[in-house]
């Protein structure tokens, strides 16, 4: 039933609604894990159009070329997946019914994304264009998840195509869309979430009604409801495909589309899961639906009310997670190696005498080739509001850079010159963070205490400084004087980044050679001998918990002979 490709296990989103942080932000976080990608920061310069102009569509995945559309007459500033208006999209792919692939379509969901922050101004003009132009031109990706949000909402999106022998009655998509609370928090990870949202538990509306400057998301009538939207044959598509029989109250988008299986709950549902539990006072009711080995196990909720008001580094934290003091904890098996790393070898399944088994995937992990927390602030003007913090890898292994979405430039470290997938660089921030992080994964009881120290002083760094910085941007007369100061200061804290994790990446490779460790000093100095030479190493040995577990492999076959006693 599922689409069988790698992009189908990649990739988190979580989203925060404005009332559940703890500053007002909307919170939309990304984790883009794909193996092997390199994926520089993204900028899309605004700029206007002529008319007649067409755009050439290209796989963001692949870069294939896929066809054209015409360009709209004006296109406002992106920086990675944050425009100049506060708009942000994020994804994650689940694939479903593979006969569902429109392969005619000439939109895929990466370009679907850049695309429509290019021409958005609003969370609800980019859920106007996405499925207005899916539906125009046909989309050419498998089932996707996309979190959809500005400085006052947020949505969850969900789209597949109808498969590339559709009739014109049927449409081109199937899609659902759900204004997710102010108060509440949801995620994704690629696993379809939106179950039944016809049975009263949601209010319907026409995108129309929507679009509508009058349309008040905080009327009365929707008290204690939320906010859905659907494609006209969202419905009648899956009763002619013969995938759902009975009311429309009883249909849900994942069961008739992409249902979940044990892999969709175990390494996708469970990353959910393990973001909820993080802010409820007891989340074990939904552990046997994470787990995906019950089937009648009680299903997790499409969002919940956080027990605390969410911060910026609460979501840090989060996108760093390995499932530590749970379930699906990694620490308690020999699976990470001599060293306990909280990471395992791919792919996610394996075969032992002809028996499949499987390893944990967390949130965090170490195919990720970027990652973005994005803070949208309704109090601010949008020049300072949208600030896109970004990460060039493993969100564990790397500090979070205040990138400010009205820049007009990168930091050349986020740019992607002069490297590629295959090329490395001392410049780009992707080859140096992975350099760090591969030094680092094998080893990683002794080294990643260093590294967290350095991520966990830049990421302070930066916390401490957004006030002053954000200050002087307001205390400044000009939208064009701010954008001119954010941009500067954005470029500068990526040079420095850059710079950090390069003198970390020395400092790694002599205090850690040879699988010993060289003595420093507070300051991280490396102690000499009176003669000037490096004091003496220290060898620390296996962990006792891995000690013990080779013992009991092996038996007496390492005991070292005890003298007979006299």
């Amino acid at each position: 039933m599922l689409i069988a490709a790698t992009a189908a296990m990649a990739c988190t989103n979580f989203i925060v609604g404005k009332k559940a942080s703890a500053d007002g932000s909307v919170f939309v976080t990304y984790n883009a894990d794909s193996y092997g990608a390199f994926m520089p920061l993204a900028h899309y310069p605004a700029a206007t159009h002529q008319p007649g102009e067409m755009r050439k569509v290209y796989e963001w995945d692949t870069y294939k070329y896929l066809g054209e559309i015409a360009e709209a007459p004006q296109t406002y500033n992106v920086i990675g997946n944050s425009n100049e208006w506060q708009v942000t999209i994020g994804e994650t792919t689940f694939g479903g019914r593979h006969e569902m692939a429109d392969s005619t379509g000439i939109i895929d969901y990466g370009s679907l994304i850049y695309i429509a922050l290019q021409r958005s101004k609003t969370a609800r003009e980019a859920l106007q264009i996405m499925t207005s132009l899916v539906e125009q031109y046909g989309y050419c990706s498998e089932g996707e998840t996309f979190s959809v949000a500005d400085k006052d909402e947020a949505w969850m999106l969900e789209m597949m195509g109808c498969g590339p022998d559709r009739t014109k009655e049927a449409g081109r998509t199937v899609w659902v869309a759900i204004r997710i609370p102010d108060e509440a928090i949801a995620a994704h990870a690629n696993q379809s979430r939106i179950t039944k949202f016809l049975d009263g538990r949601y209010v319907k509306v026409k995108m129309k009604d929507l679009m509508n400057p009058k349309f008040n998301a905080q009327n009365p009538k929707f008290k204690g409801k939320s906010i859905v939207l659907c494609s006209d044959n969202v419905v009648s598509y899956a009763r002619t495909m013969g995938w759902f029989e009975g009311k429309d109250a009883d249909f849900s988008y994942n069961a008739a589309y992409a249902a979940p299986d044990f892999s969709g709950r175990r390494y996708c549902e469970a990353r959910v899961w393990s973001f909820f539990n993080r802010f409820a006072d007891d989340f074990s009711e939904y552990v046997p639906y994470a787990a995906g080995l019950e089937n009648d196990a009680k299903e997790m909720p499409l969002w919940i009310i956080p027990n605390k008001l969410v911060t910026l580094q609460d979501l840090r934290d989060a996108m760093r997670d390995h499932y530590e003091g749970t379930p699906f904890a990694l620490d308690s098996d020999i699976g990470g190696g001599i060293f306990q790393m909280p990471y395992r070898p791919s792919p996610l399944s394996f075969k032992i005498d002809g028996v499949e088994y499987f390893n944990e995937r967390p949130i965090s992990t170490q195919q990720t080739a970027w990652s973005f927390i994005s803070q949208m602030r309704a109090q601010l003007p949008r020049e300072i509001g949208a600030c896109f913090w970004f990460g060039n890898d493993d969100g564990n292994m790397v500090a979070y850079t205040p990138m400010y979405s009205c820049m007009t430039r990168r930091p050349k470290c986020f740019s992607g010159e002069g490297a590629d997938d295959v090329t490395f660089s001392m410049d780009n921030a992707f080859w140096v963070c992975n350099w760090v992080s591969n030094m680092v994964y094998p080893r990683y009881s002794i080294m990643f205490p260093t590294l967290k120290a350095v991520r966990d002083s830049l990421d302070a760094s930066y916390s401490q400084l957004q006030p002053e910085i954000e200050a002087k941007a307001l205390a400044l007369p000009t939208a064009e004087e701010r954008i001119k100061l954010l941009t500067d200061y954005s470029c500068q804290k990526g040079n420095e980044m850059i710079s950090r994790w390069q003198q970390l990446a020395f400092f790694l490779i002599v205090k850690f050679n040879d699988i010993v460790v060289k003595p420093t000093d507070e300051n991280g100095t490396f102690l000499r001998t009176p003669n000037g030479l490096g004091a003496r190493v220290q060898r620390p040995g296996f962990p006792e918990s891995y000690a013990k577990d080779l013992i009991k492999q092996t038996g007496n076959k390492f005991l070292v002979p005890q003298e007979e006693k006299k």
